[in-house]
């Protein structure tokens, strides 16, 4: 008896031991590890073409604060700016001096456009829809199924040359009670008659997307592999798809995706990526990177002259003046 109670005095012992080695290795909970030093805005050239675009003294300025996470930017030539708030689940007006009233109340709004006629267009994520919001705050659908089945979450739109709205459709803000219905991420075309039309299916998350100037190509990326994608654009129609370049995250870089993206009158891309925005010459060369303090989601054009980019990035709507000329498809 004394034998086997010394063995399991001594296993207690052993086990004690290692707990207590297993406490001193163990990493330190998260609130006593050195904070990590937040992002500074930074102007972050790889080619002599970037100072080309951007001026070296630029400064970005915050013009709105205190919103939830901003998303879908569309700029209107009175001198005000649309934005949609996913947590707030409004579409703000927002004027040149920051101030805001709400357009409408409505769950999860995300990418917006101008259509042909001026008409405000929204891609409804709670309501799995392509809409067209009003100025007095009502809205109508305008699509909302394809081939009788719904679409997951339309995300981001934009006019196209041929005066038809195109329209990325991933699964990114599929509502948890809801099931997908289609067994794809397209892409869309909707044609002024009403009629939609799958363009690309093959993408894991197709997010941003934009036309060059000339109309000759559609570019799109993908949120999940932080791809861009690039596409020979014909009536109404894509082919030749191909990779057109890669925004990889890294320690320095933190979090973020491809998603929002915009052209200069030159061709050049914008693209909201890990950091900031990054800016592609139209040969897929990367010329450098806007890098902000919050994460940017989207971006547009807008001012008197379409050389300011307006950048939705979490509670914030940032403002920076470039040196060249914003492509907008419905100026």
């Amino acid at each position: 008896m004394i034998q086997t109670l010394r063995l399991t005095m001594k296993n207690v012992l052993c086990l004690c031991v290692l707990a207590l080695v297993g406490v001193s290795q163990a990493p330190p909970p998260q609130s006593a590890r050195p904070a990590k030093a937040p992002r500074e805005f930074a102007l972050q050239a790889k080619s002599p073409q970037f100072w080309q675009l951007v001026d070296r003294h630029a400064t970005v300025s915050v013009l709105a604060s205190g919103l939830g996470f901003t998303e879908g930017p569309v700029w209107d030539p009175a001198g005000f700016l649309y934005v949609s708030d996913e947590v707030q689940n409004r579409i703000y007006v927002i004027d040149s001096k920051g101030g805001r009233r709400t357009l409408i109340e409505l769950g999860n709004p995300d990418g917006n456009t101008y259509d042909k006629d001026h008409h405000l267009i929204d891609c409804a994520s709670d309501l799995r829809a392509v809409i067209q919001v009003d100025p007095n705050g009502t809205y109508k659908v305008l699509v909302d199924r394809y081939q009788g089945k719904r679409l997951n979450t339309p995300n981001d739109i934009v006019l196209g040359p041929d005066g038809a709205l195109y329209f990325t459709d991933p699964t990114l803000d599929l509502p948890k009670t809801e099931k997908q219905e289609l067994p794809f991420q397209g892409v869309y075309r909707l044609g002024r008659n009403g009629t939609l039309d799958l363009l690309i299916k093959d993408l894991q998350q197709p997010n941003g997307l934009a036309f060059s100037p000339d109309g000759r190509r559609l570019y799109v990326d993908d949120s999940k592999t932080r791809e861009i994608h690039v596409y020979d654009f014909k009536g109404g129609g894509v082919s030749n798809g191909r990779l057109f370049g890669t925004e990889a995250r890294s320690e320095a870089t933190g979090d973020g995706t491809a998603d929002g993206m915009r052209l200069d009158m030159s061709g050049n891309l914008f693209v909201t990526g890990p950091g900031g925005v990054w800016v592609w010459s139209p040969q897929g060369e990367h010329l450098g990177t806007i890098q902000l303090p919050e994460q940017p989601a989207n971006l547009t054009w807008g001012g008197p002259d379409y050389q300011t980019l307006f950048i939705t990035a979490g509670p914030l709507v940032y403002e920076l003046k470039t040196t060249t000329h914003g492509f907008v498809p419905y100026r």
